[in-house]
Parts: C-alpha cells; sequence; structure tokens
C-alpha cells in the first residue's frame, strides 16, 4: 500500500513538472535549429556548421529548418510560440533578435519570448561589388558614382533592419550617397542578383561573400567592424577608407523559447559550447570570417548582452530615420 501510495505521488509530480522530470533523458529525439532566412547565407552556413558537430556532442541528430521572411521574425515567431521543452531553438541573429523589431511588425515580445542559450560568435559585413558591372576599385570611387548619379546606384541586404540594411543606411548618412534599397529574403538571394548584375553592391556579411571574394567574382572594398578581419587582411577598413563612424557586425547565437527549463538549458549550452569547442569547428566558422566567442560566457550573462542590444539598435534606427510601416 505504501510503495503503491509513492508510485501514485511520484506519477502525478511528472505529470505536474511536465517536460522537466525528463531532464535526465533530455535529448530524447531530435532537436529543430530554426533559420530565419533562405540557405546560403551567413546564418545557414553557421547553423549547418554547428549543427553537424552539436549532433555527435549531444547524441541526437540536429536539424536544420529554413523559414525565410521578414527579416528573420517569421522564424522567430515560430520558435517563440513553441513549446518550452528545448527540442526547438533558434539560430538567431542581430538582425532578428534586436534591429528587425524596430522597422517591422512583431506578434511577440522581442525579449521576453526567449531565453539566451549561447552567444557563437560575431562577424563583420564588407561592402561589395561586382567588378563585371561596376569598375569600382575603393570606396571614394564608389561615393563620388553615387554622388553623381543620384538614386541611380542600388544595394542589396536580407531585409529590413539587416545589418547590410542598417550599414548601407548609415553610410549613406555619413557620405551623402544615396542609394535606393532592394531587400531579400536573405544573403543568398541577395547576393545572387549582385552576381547577376541586378543589384550594384551589398554591405553583406562575410560568410555570404567570402567565397565570391576568393574566387574573384566580388570585389571587396571594405569591411564595416573597427579593425581589419584576417580573413580579408589586405581590405581597409571603412575608416581607413575615409569612412567614420561605422562599426557594425553581425552576431549569432542560439536562442530558445522562454520558459525550457533550466537544467535542460544548461545541457543545451554545454552541448553547443563543446562543438564551438572542436577545432574543426572553430576552424571551419573562422574560414567564413567568424570571430568566435568572444562575447558573453553564459546564459544569463548572454541575456543581458541582448537587453543592452536591443537598446542600442532602437537608438539607431531612430538616429537614421527608419521606423515600421503603418499597419
Amino acid at each position: 500500500m505504501f510503495r503503491k501510495t509513492l508510485c501514485t505521488l511520484a506519477g502525478g509530480l511528472a505529470l505536474a513538472l511536465g517536460p522537466a522530470a525528463h531532464a535526465a533523458d533530455f535529448p530524447a529525439q531530435p532537436i529543430r535549429l530554426v533559420v530565419g532566412f533562405v540557405p546560403g547565407g551567413g546564418t545557414d552556413v553557421s547553423a549547418r556548421i554547428l549543427a553537424q558537430k552539436l549532433s555527435d556532442v549531444i547524441g541526437q541528430q540536429v536539424v536544420v529548418e529554413n523559414k525565410p521572411g521578414a527579416s528573420g521574425l517569421i522564424a522567430a515567431a515560430m520558435v517563440a510560440s513553441s513549446p518550452a521543452d528545448g527540442y526547438t531553438l533558434l539560430l538567431a541573429n542581430m538582425q532578428s533578435t534586436v534591429s528587425a523589431p524596430y522597422v517591422l511588425p512583431v506578434s511577440y515580445d522581442p525579449i521576453k519570448a526567449f531565453q539566451a542559450v549561447r552567444y557563437i560568435g560575431a562577424v563583420p559585413n564588407v561592402l561589395v561589388v561586382n567588378p563585371a558591372k561596376n569598375d569600382l576599385r575603393s570606396v571614394s570611387d564608389l561615393v563620388a558614382k553615387v554622388k553623381a548619379s543620384p538614386g541611380k546606384y542600388t544595394y542589396a541586404s536580407s531585409g529590413m533592419g539587416s545589418p547590410q540594411h542598417l550599414s548601407a543606411a548609415r553610410f549613406s548618412q555619413i557620405t551623402g550617397a544615396q542609394m535606393e534599397h532592394v531587400p531579400y529574403k536573405g544573403s543568398g538571394q541577395a547576393v545572387a542578383d549582385l552576381l547577376g548584375g541586378q543589384v550594384d553592391m551589398n554591405f553583406d556579411t562575410l560568410p555570404s561573400v567570402i567565397g565570391q571574394i576568393q574566387a574573384g567574382k566580388l570585389r571587396a572594398l571594405a569591411v564595416t567592424s573597427a579593425k581589419r578581419t584576417p580573413a580579408l587582411p589586405e581590405v581597409p577598413t571603412l575608416a581607413e577608407a575615409g569612412v567614420a563612424g561605422m562599426d557594425v557586425e553581425q552576431w549569432y547565437a542560439v536562442l530558445a523559447p522562454a520558459g525550457v527549463p533550466q537544467d535542460v538549458l544548461g545541457r543545451l549550452d554545454q552541448g553547443i559550447a563543446r562543438a564551438l569547442g572542436d577545432p574543426a569547428v572553430a576552424g571551419k566558422l573562422a574560414d567564413q570570417g567568424m570571430a568566435v566567442g568572444g562575447g558573453p560566457a553564459d546564459p544569463a550573462a548572454f541575456q543581458a548582452f541582448i537587453e543592452q542590444e536591443y537598446g542600442k539598435y532602437g537608438r539607431i534606427t531612430a538616429d537614421l530615420g527608419l521606423k515600421k510601416p503603418p499597419q
């Protein structure tokens, strides 16, 4: 009788606790790592490098799932509304987390809807042109050409509020060179049209264009970071090229829906840290121009970092005069 009572109490406790009661068995099924952009862009490339090793580390398949659209906000909304059990995660970036919500409508609270799991790293943006279309060899060449033909030149981006968009808007604000914005659902499509000559330039994230730069199909004029990137040491910063006041980097991270049990969150954090600590993974990400790590080292510190970044990009978008469209 006593044993039966204990079993009844244990069963009731398991039902009450829900996912947390099975945290010791986590993960017991494949995990979805959702990407808010089309395949081929920096976020997608980073997700696939991470997912392959993370699958080995945690003993369950990590499946990358692309849900492009609305500057990554469609994917973010899907993850925000998913069960808080650790089996649906977002490969987030600066764009979808802290900048796009200021210029596009969102159905969730960008801060309260998520829990930070692990900061991955950051990459600079790089100003690239298609040498087959525009024989531009320096930033000063570009500024002179654009100023001579206002409204003629176009730049691509991976969406409203993206680092590409913000970089170009800030560049125009500083230099007075006015260009037309052509937003896409991700860098993959943006780069394809840049290569095809449909647009003139892009301030894209380095992983999205480094292969085309190395192949000579795109020409890098400058990077948007404060320092040169080891991946392209010969390419100057915008400050070195005469455009001061530019320092934009795209950071990547893994987020989970709010409410994931802390022990499950801890297992995910430890698994991602182990995956990123693998020299082969770090090497592949470095080859894409990413500086792995260097940010907040645990979920609590990273949550505070996201909140600070959200405030920062609120000020940046306001300074640039970017607002949400009327609904």
